[in-house]
């Protein structure tokens, strides 16, 4: 019985391992709600965003596109500004400055301005910037990156992506990293919940096994 026991949990505990949970960072609330934001002239930036950390691997950012205004289809660039396409909704900006001047700040409003000085076609979308005041990358919503008067929201701060290794891996974002889903979307448990019902399975089948082996005299 004793072997029995120790195999049921060997068996759990690599289920748990050889399976990387992935995270899904939902975003579905209005993101100005409470403010003046979009009736104030001018750009206006809001901070609050998540602290995270990103696992460019596997984690992925779900945006309802309902709330954002950003259609169904994700339009993904990853590049140096003067590479950005003129229709994207997504954007992973590879240039991590603006003026060539470490003294002045690289923040969101920079940023967005360099992508809307490449992108033509009018609509709200995202970018992922590397912040130089602050180190690391950060996800923001902007309301129309082909303005430069768009206002910002900072959705989240990657908290892994921090200096010179965070920018070697923004290249590595890709398309799958982001999907937009409507209001109605019907939410599937993310790979770690699949990793924990299986684990519950192995747990009831290796308990019920054991109940029904006779006991030692």
């Amino acid at each position: 019985m004793r072997n029995w026991n120790v195999s049921c949990i060997v068996a759990g505990l690599v289920m748990i391992a050889s399976a990387a949970p992935a995270a899904t960072f939902t975003f579905n609330t209005d993101p100005f709600a409470g403010t003046p934001v979009l009736t104030a002239p001018g750009r206006q930036v809001v901070g609050g965003e998540l602290f995270i950390n990103f696992n460019i691997a596997s984690d992925v950012f779900s945006m309802d596109s309902s709330v954002f205004q950003v259609g169904d289809t994700v339009r993904f660039a990853n590049d140096p500004v003067l590479a950005v396409p003129a229709d994207p909704n997504v954007v992973v900006l590879e240039t991590f400055d603006n003026d060539n001047d470490p003294l002045s700040p690289f923040g969101a409003s920079q940023a967005a301005d360099l992508i809307a000085s490449r992108v033509t076609t009018p609509g709200a979308g995202f970018f992922i910037y590397f912040n130089q005041s602050l180190n690391l990358a950060r996800l923001v919503y902007s309301t129309d990156l082909s303005s430069t008067s768009s206002d910002l929201k900072i959705l989240a701060r990657m908290l892994n992506l921090f200096g010179d290794e965070g920018k070697n891996e923004l290249p590595n974002f890709t398309a799958t990293n982001f999907e937009f889903t409507g209001a109605s979307s019907s939410a599937a448990p993310e790979p770690s919940g699949f990793v924990m019902i299986a684990c519950g399975i192995l747990f009831v089948a290796c308990s019920w096994l054991l109940g029904r082996r006779p006991a030692r005299p």
